[in-house]
């Protein structure tokens, strides 16, 4: 039986209703190398969907963050693992998101934007993101795997 592991992202929305993409690095061994997404964790040890969030804060975007609503969750099987993925509405309580953070004991992102465009989540998407599937899912996106 594969292992289970236990991930959060989050969905920061300004105050104009834009929301916050970050951009992966080129990695040869990443599935979803280059593409846009949202910051997202694996949650360490007995560590709760809140505090994860919130290092996802600090440690991938050096801003603190307030976590709202649970937008959704998914559950998909990876080569290697079982991933269980939910994504929470968070704003900015305090700082401005900067990346890369020098924290490298955890991957870090090239890229950080605010958009409204929900388009440049489809690749991560196609490619089997679980959060921007969860989110494009849940604004009604029409996008799809095979386009």
């Amino acid at each position: 039986m594969k292992p289970t592991k236990e991930s959060v992202s989050i969905v920061i929305k300004d105050k104009s209703g834009k929301f916050l993409v970050v951009k992966r690095a080129d990695d040869p061994d990443d599935e979803l190398a280059g593409v846009w997404g949202f910051p997202a964790v694996t949650l360490k040890g007995d560590e709760n969907h809140r505090a994860g969030c919130e290092r996802i804060g600090y440690q991938k975007l050096g801003v603190k963050i307030r976590i709202g609503q649970k937008i959704d969750d998914s559950t998909h099987e990876k080569k290697n693992y079982i991933l269980h993925l939910t994504d929470h509405e968070a704003t900015i309580t305090e700082g401005v998101p900067l990346v890369p953070q020098t924290d490298t004991g955890v991957r870090q992102y090239t890229e950080s934007r605010f958009t409204n465009d929900p388009t440049i989540l489809f690749e991560a998407a196609r490619k089997g993101s679980q959060c921007t599937q969860i989110f494009l899912e849940s604004i009604g996106s029409n996008w799809t795997i095979n386009s």
